[in-house]
């Protein structure tokens, strides 16, 4: 038989995996084994998920006779959290990152091994675990420990899967981060003029990505598109793949794409030439994969800037390859201008790595290895000497909270007013100004037939408009690629920073409503919750001066590139319009 429990307590989910149940409910209860507070179940609308286990009672087998027949003796359940799992911090959950985990895109051999060290996950094995967490605590049946507990005593975070505790923010608000921090892996916050913000990079730099080579492996069996990608710091070029190989005879389609470092707003794009394969090391798209990974979990409150598709279902390739180009340039931009991202061992690694095998898997697992991460990142944050009033943090938290919102909201109907305008323009406004020009051209063949000699300029130059009006819809339908497409593409990197945010935001609240909690232990707690305030409110910031600088540009652009589409237009009509002229 099921084991079913009572709900005591309404319970709102708030995060992917849990599920909500109401007071009264009867939730079946897939096993009494507790993990870290919570219960696994299905609740009476057949969803399953996790829910707190103090919020339910179990109601036990055992029967016994009353007046009315039956009734049920009710244990109370008693929570223990006995887990021998140290907290792993934000990069510990699958969920926490988009990775291709069930892609079947393979390591290469070549790039990794299958030695124990490569594969050992962060904080287990022979090393030891990241920031030690407390994770035994008193049992929620006993109510002298209960009683017992001090109102000074800071409490845990109930939901043991919140961002607030994935990413380490809880462990290093109680005191629990412990790591060695070296002084090249300080990370400087300042006063700027306008708030906190990241310590300005005194050695910047910028990555060009080389115009797109197509390659082939085992004779022409597996095809990719390599991407040189050649930091400015270093002028050494790398070779980075994304890797879409076509193999026969089951043709199942990847691409690749290696890089060579980002030209800022560099949008041309150039036939891909075959060239002979080189010896670079294959760097599959798990491999980007991996280093958005280390990343996320390297930096929880920062966003790092979501990477482009796998791959398009239902594109050509050349679309599709195309639109992956633009999007990689805009990652790498991202990535290169920011203060803190920029110059992180891990991405230097991957940009400065090249086709040394052994290197490669040795600062892969150095990477791995990393006892900065989770609630010991916050270590090695520098903030200013000057306090921040919590107040107005929370203030300054909330209004871009609500900003954010209304942006994500506006992104989507840009990009679907752009889309559809740039559909019309493809086909519709193609199409009519054919109809005309075709029209036109009937006319001066219709006049043709008088045939008198002062009528012959005439007809050439109604022919002639009929040509500038089909030139002009050929126009229409290839100018979307000149603007539009490049503001969705921007759109599509600010979507992933959006998407970032909220987690950055929750860590935030997550530790001013401990020091709020917790009175008696504010000037202890108020010291670390304002190291998370100044990297938040930096990395704010740092997101607000490249918005302005991005869509400043792209804006720019755009609009240049309309003024020379329909110049284009109107020379093309004066041209036209020149020609009856020459007939008189």
């Amino acid at each position: 038989m099921a084991l079913k429990a009572k709900v005591l307590y309404d319970f709102h989910s708030e995060n992917p995996g849990e599920i909500s149940i109401a007071e009264n409910e009867v939730v079946t209860l897939f096993s009494e084994e507790e993990l870290e507070g919570w219960l696994e179940g299905e609740n009476s609308r057949g969803e399953a998920g996790l829910f707190p286990a103090s919020y339910v009672e179990i109601i036990r087998d055992h029967i016994t006779s009353n007046n009315n027949g039956f009734s049920l003796t009710q244990t109370k359940v008693q929570t223990s959290y006995t887990s021998s799992q140290p907290h792993r911090g934000f990069g510990a959950d699958s969920s926490t990152f988009h990775t291709s985990q069930d892609s079947d895109d393979d390591w290469d051999d070549e790039w990794d091994d299958s030695s124990p060290v490569a594969n050992v996950p962060q904080g287990l094995g022979s090393s030891p675990p990241l920031h030690p967490v407390a994770t035994s605590l008193p049992g929620r049946g006993s109510s002298q420990q209960q009683q017992a507990k001090s109102s000074a005593t800071v409490g845990r975070n109930l939901n043991r899967f919140s961002t607030f505790v994935k990413s380490g923010g809880e462990a290093f608000l109680l005191g629990e981060a412990s790591a060695f921090v070296k002084d090249g892996d300080r990370i400087c916050v300042v006063m700027g003029k306008h708030g906190p913000e990241w310590q300005e990079d005194p050695y910047p730099f910028t990555c060009t990505i080389d115009d797109p080579t197509k390659q082939t492996k085992f004779k022409g069996m597996k095809s990719y598109m390599s991407y040189g990608l050649t930091p400015t710091h270093t002028n050494v070029q790398v070779n980075r793949r994304y890797v879409s190989f076509l193999h026969f005879p089951s043709f199942y389609l990847f691409h690749s794409i290696s890089l060579h470092v980002p030209g800022i707003y560099l949008t041309s794009l150039i036939q891909p030439v075959p060239i002979s394969p080189l010896s670079t090391p294959p760097c599959r798209y798990k491999h980007f994969d991996w280093l958005y990974g280390r990343l996320v979990e390297r930096f929880p409150v920062i966003s790092v800037p979501h990477l482009p598709e796998k791959q398009a279902t239902g594109r050509f390739e050349e679309d599709f390859l195309s639109k992956r180009r633009k999007g990689l340039i805009w990652w790498m931009n991202h990535m290169t201008s920011h203060p803190v991202l920029a110059h992180c061992d891990v991405f230097q690694h991957f940009l400065t790595c090249g086709a040394d095998e052994k290197a490669w898997k040795q600062g892969k697992r150095k990477a791995e290895r990393d006892e900065l991460v989770g609630a010991n990142f916050f270590l090695t944050i520098s903030p200013p000497s000057v306090p921040l009033d919590l107040q107005e943090v929370e203030s300054k938290i909330e209004g871009f909270k609500t900003f954010t919102k209304k942006m994500d909201e506006n992104i989507v109907v840009v990009n679907t007013s752009i889309n559809e305008f740039g559909r019309k323009q493809i086909s519709g406004f193609k199409k009519e100004y054919q109809k005309v020009g075709q029209s036109f051209k009937l006319l001066a063949q219709a006049f043709e037939l008088d045939q008198q000699v002062y009528s012959v300029g005439l007809n050439k130059a109604i022919s002639y408009t009929g040509e500038a009006y089909e030139a002009v819809g050929e126009y229409f339908a290839d100018q979307p690629r000149q603007d539009l497409d490049l503001i969705s593409d921007l759109l599509d990197i600010y979507k992933g920073h959006l998407a970032n945010f909220p987690d950055i935001i929750h860590v935030q609240k997550g530790a001013l409503t401990k020091v709020k909690d917790c009175p008696k232990k504010e000037g202890e707690l108020h010291d670390r919750c304002n190291i998370i305030s100044f990297a938040t409110l930096a990395e704010i910031q740092h997101f607000h001066r490249t918005r302005v600088r991005d869509f400043r540009s792209q804006m720019q652009y755009h609009l240049r590139q309309q003024i020379s589409f329909f110049q284009k237009i109107t020379a093309k009509l004066e041209d036209a319009l020149q020609r009856y002229d020459d007939d008189q």
